[in-house]
């Protein structure tokens, strides 16, 4: 593979479900959240700690109103783009258009703290140009989802709230089964802040 593969974290979405039960102010991204190793970190800290360091191209999609996730992307090593709406195919195409010569793209969900690294690796393992790559836990497809170099394209058409499951059908799907039930687990509202599988 010429170029490598790249990370795209998505945190720009307002958490509104979330806000709902915990408060208006209340940020789920930064919320504070005991990841699977033990260590209170916030939400999007625990996202960016679990991206294998083997994967250097790094790019975190927010919006300017969220300084401090700014600064902990900037920590490890992500390259910020910000973009003004809090779409998921928005980010996602901000995402890749910041990085579209690659021979694919991962995209991470900034609300998903408990995929455990491992899942993450294989999951980029099944990336291949014409392929999506997704891990499949208890029979359900989860997250983070793969994309070869063919879907550059349609991912930086995506706009609004669609995210890019339309594109599974223009290619392969590859199922990476995985004994990982943080692949299907977000944090949608306080309660999920504490890991409780199954």
């Amino acid at each position: 593979m010429s170029e490598p593969i790249g990370v795209i974290v998505l945190a720009a979405g307002q958490g509104s479900r979330f806000r709902q039960v915990a408060g208006a102010d209340k940020d789920k991204l930064l919320a504070d959240c005991t990841g699977r190793d033990g260590t209170v970190r916030s939400v999007i800290e625990q996202v960016l700690v679990n991206v294998p360091t083997s994967l250097d191209k790094r790019v975190l999609v927010t919006t300017e109103d969220r300084p401090q996730v700014i600064r902990m992307a900037q920590a490890y090593d992500f390259e910020v783009v910000l973009i003004e709406t809090t779409g998921m195919g928005d980010s996602i195409a901000a995402g890749v258009a910041a990085c579209p010569q690659l021979d694919g793209w991962l995209i991470v969900l900034g609300d998903m703290p408990f995929i455990l690294p491992s899942s993450i690796e294989r999951v980029v393992a099944g990336i291949a140009e014409d392929s999506v790559s997704v891990p499949v836990h208890a029979g359900d497809y989860g997250h983070p989802v793969g994309f070869g170099r063919s879907f550059g394209p349609g991912l930086t058409g995506l706009s609004g709230d669609h995210g890019a499951k339309p594109l599974f059908a223009q290619g392969r799907v590859v199922e990476v089964a995985v004994d990982d039930p943080g692949v299907l687990w977000d944090v949608d509202v306080p309660e999920a802040l504490t890991f409780k599988p199954a």
